[in-house]
């Protein structure tokens, strides 16, 4: 385990760190941690300033997707990879800082939310330690999940990020990701404060649905809810690939017991819930077809 200076200590601090350090990431000065939950400072170099002083807002969560902390951490904090998150959430609830919240990290990657499409800029980035679908994709345990509660409640407080600003990766990019996933409990961090989350509508079996290959103006009213939930998609009144993927990502995050990208009675009415508790500022201009 290398020796360096503990996330609360001063630079000439004998104590060691809580992770060692994985072959190939470089020592680098470390900095008191913004909130009190972190455990430990593993600086990333992956990062810049926010665009145009942009203050975050929105906080993403993130699976690693990676087989072991060892290769996600590598990952997020070695130099060249251009990739970073501010916090890792490791299995047992510890807590990582990699990248000052103040600074710009590289989670998000092309991603889009409310008609914003720098997402990075806005928001922080929270990476939780999961082997993720490519591996298996275990459950999340408890203390990890008590731990990322915990650090959001404190992000949110200092920061004041509204519930329907607490997002996954695959809702910023429906088209690239999958991750936190239909397994993580946004339902359980709702409860505790943390995100915005309705009970979802009961699953019937065959109900009327919207589906690829669709069109028309259910298939645009659609769209058009989704949008205005803030996801990227153009109202077109096609049932696309691109509104598959959005139908796919919204029910992973709210409607998990059933992830098909079919847009059955139990999405729709799930959806038009959550925009019923939606703050009317919140909404954004949908794109055009």
């Amino acid at each position: 385990m290398m020796p360096a200076s503990f996330a609360s200590a001063g630079p000439e601090s004998k104590q060691r760190r809580i992770v060692p350090l994985p072959k190939g990431i470089v020592a680098m000065q470390t900095f008191i941690p913004d909130s009190s939950v972190v455990s430990d400072v593993i600086p990333s170099p992956n990062f810049g300033e926010r665009n145009k002083g942009r203050q975050p807002d929105m906080i993403v969560l993130h699976y690693t997707g990676m087989p072991d902390v060892e290769s996600a951490l590598t990952r997020l904090c070695k130099a060249g990879t251009e990739v970073s998150a501010h916090y890792v959430v490791l299995e047992d609830g510890r807590i990582l800082q990699c990248v000052q919240e103040a600074k710009r990290a590289w989670h998000a990657g092309v991603a889009k939310w409310a008609g914003e499409d720098d997402i990075n800029s806005c928001s922080i980035g929270i990476e939780i330690i999961n082997r993720g679908h490519d591996w298996g994709y275990p459950d999340y345990p408890l203390r990890q999940i008590a731990a990322v509660i915990a650090l959001c409640r404190g992000i949110i407080i200092r920061r004041g990020i509204a519930p329907h600003r607490v997002l996954g990766h695959s809702d910023v990019a429906p088209a690239r990701k999958k991750d936190p996933g239909e397994k993580f409990p946004w339902r359980s961090l709702a409860a505790s404060g943390v995100g915005l989350f309705v009970e979802p509508a009961r699953i019937e079996p065959d109900s009327e649905m919207l589906k690829h290959g669709a069109e028309g103006d259910d298939v645009r009213a659609l769209q058009q809810a989704l949008a205005d939930y803030g996801y990227g998609i153009a109202v077109s009144g096609k049932y696309d690939h691109a509104t598959t993927e959005v139908v796919t990502a919204f029910q992973r995050h709210f409607r998990p017991e059933k992830v098909d990208g079919i847009a059955d009675t139990s999405t729709l009415a799930t959806l038009h819930a959550l925009l019923g508790i939606l703050p009317a500022n919140a909404h954004p201009l949908a794109a055009a077809g």
